[in-house]
């Protein structure tokens, strides 16, 4: 079975997306993920077989040694409770995961468990690498944005990892130094966007990289007109480029956002370039350490329609036709409360499972914001060919940003790519 997945691999290793980053909300999902979901949870999941035994491989590419030494300590715990399964894993760099895995496959030699940015889920997924787990793992208690990210024609093939979403970051005091409250509409950011915007301060700031990065940041806007990803060239898709453009005209978003990673906003957020950014859950240890005394805080991303936020982490996925059963039972294990809490908290995601969730940052306002937004997180697709519809979305609103194109114009040429990679 491993073999025969080579051919298979060859046409993933055209699909390519940026790590580290993260449709739709349940009410406004692509054809089919709504089933997806309650197929997920109308499920009766079957625990693992009892004689489940053997080796267990998992490939991750995590470089962080923490993360490294989470995942290995939950190894240790697993293996060292039970003497059936032996559970090891491999570091396989960013960079190689996808043509190890294709070696992998023409070798035979794939492992039984892959860790992967969810984005890329759909694409293996189409191409018959992961195990179908519907029947075999409950989900039900999930976050609806991070099963779908596993889903797939209304099945399930993998297990949501850990994930992040994404808030508006603001300064405090440049907004009460400007007489303004914490914007929760579109017309409020632009409004406050405005009144901070001074000397060599920009009002707000996202990652507008031409990339799927820049895309992630981007669709927030988009979702919360009521549209998908894949309906650019609409009243909400052209309202979401025209919004971007205002705030560029009004000289309160900086061009330069072009070229800025989500890391770099973050650094000009911290330095005082921004009073407002959108960014995610991991920046939070660094700003915490790197700027003790900046007053800072965080609220849900201001909304046109309805709130939205953009989803990020990874998923578990079971290799089809490995040591299937045992890789189910060390996910249980590795997914269940305490463990799962564990991995969590020494890695810096939440938790997907919204049960484990609701009380993991107890305490601690800042998390609990992204906690609460997990309900309105979108993951990106979940279609095989998702990289070249952001490819598509990016290069909308960097047109639009650099003045290159009108919103109109530039959703309508996106939207013209798009039909084609979907056959409309």
């Amino acid at each position: 079975m491993k073999k025969i997945l080579a051919i298979l691999l060859t046409g993933v290793m055209a699909v390519s997306v940026l790590a580290g980053c993260a449709e739709m909300p349940a009410s406004s999902q692509s054809a089919g993920s709504g089933e997806a979901q309650a197929a997920a949870e109308s499920a009766e999941p079957v625990a693992a077989a009892d004689d489940a035994a053997g080796d267990v491989t998992i490939w991750y590419y995590w470089e962080t040694a923490g993360h490294q030494e989470a995942l290995d300590h939950i190894i240790q715990e697993f293996n060292g409770q039970q003497d059936k399964i032996t559970v090891q894993a491999k570091y396989v760099p960013f960079a190689d995961f996808k043509k190890q895995l294709s070696v992998g496959a023409s070798a035979g030699e794939l492992p039984d468990i892959v860790i992967l940015d969810n984005p890329d889920h759909a694409a293996y997924a189409a191409m018959g690498i992961f195990a179908d787990i519907t029947d075999r793992f409950d989900v039900s208690t999930y976050y609806p944005g991070p099963v779908n990210s596993c889903t797939l024609d209304g099945r399930l093939y993998g297990v949501p990892f850990g994930s992040n979403d994404l808030v508006l970051f603001y300064n405090e005091d440049m907004l009460k130094d400007a007489g303004c409250e914490v914007p929760t509409t579109w017309d409020e950011l632009l409004d406050v966007a405005k009144k901070t915007t001074k000397d060599n301060v920009y009002g707000f700031a996202h990652c507008a990289l031409q990339n799927e990065e820049g895309t992630f940041n981007f669709l927030p806007w988009v979702w919360s007109t009521g549209q998908t990803a894949y309906e650019i060239n609409s009243e909400g898709g052209i309202k979401a480029l025209e919004f971007e453009k205002s705030l560029i005209d009004a000289g309160a978003f900086p061009k330069e956002a072009i070229n800025w990673t989500q890391g770099d906003t973050m650094n000009q957020f911290i330095s005082e370039n921004l009073a407002m950014m959108i960014n995610g859950t991991w920046q939070i240890p660094t700003m915490r350490q790197e700027v003790p005394d900046l007053h800072w805080n965080v609220a849900p991303i201001p909304q046109d329609k309805q709130q939205a936020s953009g989803l990020g982490g990874e998923n578990y996925a079971v290799i089809a036709g490995g040591n299937e059963e045992a890789a189910i039972a060390f996910l249980q294990y590795a997914t269940s409360g305490d463990t799962c809490l564990y991995m969590m908290d020494h890695m810096g995601y939440i938790s997907s499972d919204s049960t484990i969730a609701e009380t993991q940052f107890k305490g601690d306002d800042v998390y609990q914001v992204f906690v609460d937004e997990m309900q309105y997180a979108n993951a990106r697709g979940p279609l095989p060919e998702w990289p070249d519809i952001s490819d598509a979305i990016s290069l909308a609103f960097n047109k639009v940003i650099t003045g290159e194109s009108e919103p109109a114009a530039a959703a309508e040429e996106a939207q013209a790519t798009i039909d084609s990679i979907l056959g409309k």
